[in-house]
């Protein structure tokens, strides 16, 4: 079994459909999600994370917006996880950014 997972910000982008990726409640997602921004929310919560900018979700070919691959913890779930890291995401975006 891997050590890691890869996180898309199509799974944590509110307005996009389950059908599309997303994986959290629509109530909980962040508008606009970015690589970057997952990885410093994933750092942030003490996760060894990094970008792989080149890679695309396969279900969005067209857009290439990159994926994090975040290091496992035990006990914690990738559901539970993206939870908690889409809470985590509004700390790390600037004043005035996208909710």
């Amino acid at each position: 079994m891997p050590d890691h997972f890869y996180v898309y910000p199509a799974y944590l982008t509110r307005g996009s459909p389950r059908g599309a990726g997303r994986r959290i409640p629509d109530s909980a997602a962040v508008k606009d999600v970015t690589a970057d921004e997952i990885l410093r929310a994933a750092k942030r919560m003490g996760y060894r994370a990094e970008v792989e900018a080149e890679k695309q979700y396969p279900r969005d070919v067209p857009r290439a917006l990159g994926r994090v691959k975040v290091m496992k913890r035990e006990g914690i779930s990738k559901a539970k996880f993206l939870r908690q890291l889409a809470a985590e995401l509004p700390k790390v975006r600037p004043p005035g950014g996208p909710h």
